[in-house]
């Protein structure tokens, strides 16, 4: 079992940056998907970014809404993805989710909720204008 524990959101002004963390506990793995999902009130909750390792290596993927301005990072060694989130605007308002797939695979499908197995709690950012 594996316990997802999402951290850093908060309230900034819009043009502001946060970063969030989510730290991945119970088991070790060598191999992983890590998403990041966001809902905002009265809205499906929807792909943001996602980030892979292998023992070959990895890749990314971002949404269309937050391509160049969120960066998805690691720290293998502290089972720890970031979430680093610049530029923020009022529609970046959302409860932010981490999201866990233990398995080798590309990202084609990697914005889908049903291929991750374990989800964090969710941390609150909101962006005020």
């Amino acid at each position: 079992q594996v316990h997802l524990t999402e951290s850093g959101g908060g309230l900034v002004q819009a043009g502001g940056s946060l970063r969030l963390s989510c730290a991945a506990s119970g088991r070790t793995f060598s191999t992983y998907v890590m998403g990041w999902f966001r809902q905002a009130p009265g809205k499906t909750r929807e792909f943001v970014t996602a980030i892979s390792w292998t023992w070959t290596g990895g890749w990314t993927r971002y949404a269309d809404s937050v391509k160049g301005r969120f960066t998805v990072s690691r720290d293998n060694a502290k089972n720890t993805v970031y979430l680093q989130m610049n530029n923020l605007k009022p529609e970046d308002t959302a409860v932010y989710y981490c999201a866990l797939n233990l398995g080798v695979s590309g990202p084609s499908d990697s914005d889908s909720r049903a291929r991750y197995e374990y989800w964090g709690q969710g941390t609150q950012v909101t962006v005020s204008s």
